[in-house]
């Protein structure tokens, strides 16, 4: 297993520069982080050994379990650094400390990759792209038979009002063909927010927070829906409404297909079980964490979606969650 490094672990300084290299890090050609907090059940690092196996690189990915940004913003520096994953809670803290960003990480304003670009004159610029969006516009694509007829021209539905949420919105606007998207989320102010910001990305007035199961009822059936919301049951009475709004969209004549994004400890949902009851396609979640990963590695590695090993990154994805889903 890939060890994990901690500010308190593995780590030496020289020249006043933090480096976290033991002795499996030494033995790679290259290496990058998965830099966040709670990082212990991540499959990142095992998604991304399938593929450097598979390519025959000798790189590897090390867990950096932290909230030292100064830590982390030194170890990149080191000259076998190709990468990172950034996740919770650093994915916009990382923003202003980037050189450059891609329109996807600008327009999500959110960054869960970092990648290298080098100038002719040597220098490496520290780049951030949001691959998240990418994890959910492919899971529809790659998932939903003849999908255009499921999901575009139709309204989608957005459950969550959090950073993967704001991820959801861009790629049902950018990419999936949403004529609407209906926002539902425990939380008044998370989806203030949330509209404020895509109106000032010109896209805001596509936006309809959805606040009651009464008004619910009264709007055409999404055709695609994203689930950002933990597994757990409802306590307060915003989870109870937020139920509520959901299971009056499932239960339309209409079906589509939902993404149920929350896949720790265990893809297998009680909303994931809803929704299929109720005649829905449901994707794991498992899918955008795959979709995602590979298109990291394209930034990492240079390589096309058609030269990584996706079926075999399935394959060990798939007996992750198995195992981990056993009782």
């Amino acid at each position: 297993m890939t060890p994990i490094v901690t500010p308190r672990e593995q780590q030496e300084k020289q020249g006043g520069l933090a480096i976290a290299l033991d002795a499996h890090i030494q033995r790679l050609d290259k290496h990058g982080f998965l830099f966040g907090k709670g990082l212990a059940a991540s499959m990142s690092p095992l998604l991304h050994s399938v593929v450097y196996q598979g390519l025959g690189l000798q790189w590897g990915q090390i867990r950096l379990d932290s909230t030292d940004m100064d830590l982390f913003l030194q170890l990149i520096k080191h000259p076998k650094f190709y990468g990172a994953s950034v996740t919770m809670p650093h994915k916009v803290t990382i923003l202003s400390r980037l050189d450059e960003l891609t329109e996807e990480c600008r327009e999500v304003g959110a960054c869960n990759t970092l990648f290298l670009r080098h100038l002719p004159d040597g220098r490496r610029l520290f780049c951030g792209a949001n691959t998240d969006v990418v994890g959910i516009r492919e899971s529809f694509i790659q998932n939903v038979p003849v999908g255009s007829s499921v999901y575009e021209n139709r309204p989608a539905m957005v459950i969550g009002g959090g950073g993967a949420a704001r991820s959801a919105i861009y790629a049902l606007h950018k990419w999936l063909g949403a004529t609407q998207i209906y926002l539902a989320s425990r939380d008044d102010s998370e989806i203030e927010a949330i509209v404020a910001e895509c109106k000032e990305r010109s896209y805001g007035a596509r936006l309809l927070y959805v606040k009651t199961p009464e008004q619910a009822e009264a709007l055409e059936a999404p055709g695609a829906i994203v689930a950002c919301i933990p597994d757990r049951a409802p306590v307060t009475e915003g989870e109870q409404t937020l139920k509520r709004i959901t299971e009056v969209m499932l239960r339309k004549e209409r079906k589509g297909a939902l993404l149920e994004m929350c896949y720790n400890p265990s893809p297998f949902t009680a909303l994931g079980a809803l929704a299929e009851s109720e005649g829905w396609q449901v994707i794991l979640g498992t899918e955008a964490m795959i979709w995602q990963g590979i298109e990291q590695d394209k930034y990492w590695t240079g390589r096309g979606a058609d030269e990584l090993p996706v079926t075999e990154v399935k394959k060990a994805i798939a007996a992750k969650v198995i195992e981990i889903s056993r009782p």
